[in-house]
């Protein structure tokens, strides 16, 4: 009797299109979890054809619980190690043919949309902007998205009208004369 064995995982990434542009960032990768020895795998399968076989990977420690010394994965090892001047989210995979690779981390837990719009940014050609600016521009962006949100339902639901803007009869040193106000 056969045991039946589970799908391989795929690889969530998104790469920069083949071009002259070099960037910091050669794409986005979004795992399915924060498990580096389960997720490892299917990005390393993913990336051979563009970047050849896979031999190295770094990553920093404080995104990922346990880093373990060694993934197996479809025909060989590879090696990972960890750094912590390394940007937290980021990792770089190396290879003997093409040399080095490096993706944005998408946090697992991250909504889809977001997500979406993260590996768009990271996969632009030339970019000049790291892994961390990608994502603390999506969390300040995301803030104002859902800051508007809630101040739009509150017009919607407070029946009231904005207030006035104040007016400001002076400019500069001269006096703007209001209406009512003929006095000079």
């Amino acid at each position: 009797m056969t045991t039946p064995t589970a799908p391989p995982l795929s690889a969530r990434l998104s790469l920069t299109p083949k071009t002259t542009l070099t960037g910091l960032l050669d794409g986005a990768w979004w795992p399915s979890s924060r498990d580096l020895e389960a997720q490892l795998p299917a990005l390393v399968d993913a990336l051979e054809d563009r970047f050849g076989r896979i031999t190295r990977v770094a990553v920093n420690p404080t995104r990922w619980p346990v880093v373990p010394h060694k993934v197996p994965v479809t025909g060989h090892t590879v090696h990972v190690g960890w750094f912590t001047e390394q940007d937290p989210d980021k990792v770089i995979l190396l290879s003997y043919t093409v040399g080095r690779c490096d993706l944005l981390v998408i946090p697992p837990e991250t909504e889809p949309a977001t997500a979406a719009r993260l590996m768009a940014a990271a996969a632009v050609p030339g970019s000049v902007l790291t892994a961390g600016v990608l994502l603390s521009d999506e969390t300040a962006t995301g803030r104002r998205q859902r800051d508007a949100g809630s101040r739009e339902d509150a017009w919607e639901t407070d029946g009231g009208t904005a207030p006035r803007p104040l007016r400001h009869p002076v400019v500069g040193a001269r006096m703007i004369p209001l209406p009512g106000n003929t006095r000079r």
